[in-house]
């Protein structure tokens, strides 16, 4: 049985505005879901907050963000997990 936050691929992956992330919670914790640019800057915080066990889907709509390669963070006290999307206008 997972102890963190389990993040799936996010769909649709390339994207253009909006893209769907799915995280599952095992039991309930504090969770953070985040997105990075390249270089490391937070450009959204989608999640900051507890959350009960359960399967979750935030829509991240990037339409006034520039196209290029970011990455999506979901972490909980247990670990982490990060994957990249990527926008194209």
């Amino acid at each position: 049985v997972p102890d963190a936050v389990s993040l799936d691929k996010a769909y649709p992956n390339p994207f253009n505005p909006s893209t769907k992330l799915s995280f599952d919670i095992p039991a309930e914790m504090h969770v953070n879901l985040a997105v990075y640019d390249i270089s490391g800057r937070l450009v959204d915080q989608l999640v900051n907050e507890v959350r009960s066990a359960s399967p979750y889907t935030e829509v991240w709509n990037a339409n006034s963000h520039a196209s290029g390669v970011y990455f999506v963070r979901a972490e909980s006290a247990n670990g982490m997990s990060v994957q990249k999307v990527m926008l194209m206008k």
